[in-house]
């Protein structure tokens, strides 16, 4: 069907502005993929205030890392949202070890998953997705290696979803910008 990409800061409404997204392609059938996880008290109370806001007739799945899997299976939905890419990534990013974080191998693996997870999408006859992600490349360049390796590859899964992507949207201020699609 198509993909919705959507990106922005922390806290810059994006999030709510996929759920709106979200909500006007499938109404009721909505399934909400989140890849967050509750690391810390602060991580466990912001994924609280999203589950909170979020329709209850929506139906939920918590997957930290196995997206393919989602996109495979037979969903009985018509819209699925994924809560973040940029999460996954950084998920996939700790299942290497530390001094691995930066290196070719393992930024060729992410990405090689992140491509699969992608195109999956992008080849669905049966869904929309609406695919949130932060942009990772506003601020300055990271002062650690984890930072660096987080926003490299979250640069570059973010130009992937974005040159699959029907539409684009860039969120600051909670306010949309379209990047790419058509203006209804």
């Amino acid at each position: 069907m198509s993909i919705l990409f959507v990106l922005g800061g922390i806290r810059s409404g994006k999030s709510a502005f996929a759920e709106q997204l979200a909500a006007r392609s499938g109404g009721d059938s909505v399934l909400y993929v989140a890849t967050g996880q509750a690391w810390d008290k602060e991580m466990a109370e912001r994924i609280k205030n999203h589950q909170i806001r979020r329709p209850a007739s929506w139906q939920t799945r918590e997957e930290p890392l196995a997206l393919s899997d989602i996109a495979t299976d037979g969903i009985n939905v018509h819209t699925v949202l994924l809560e973040t890419l940029s999460g996954w990534v950084a998920n996939l990013l700790f299942t290497y070890p530390e001094e691995k974080w930066g290196c070719p191998q393992a930024a060729g693996e992410i990405r090689e998953r992140v491509e699969q997870f992608l195109k999956h999408c992008a080849s669905s006859t049966r869904h929309t997705w609406v695919i949130v992600s932060d942009e990772a490349g506003l601020g300055g360049v990271a002062a650690t290696p984890l930072g660096r390796a987080f926003q490299d590859l979250v640069g570059d899964a973010n130009q992937l979803a974005a040159a699959l992507a029907d539409e684009v949207y860039f969120v600051a201020a909670g306010l949309p910008l379209l990047l790419k699609g058509n203006k209804e």
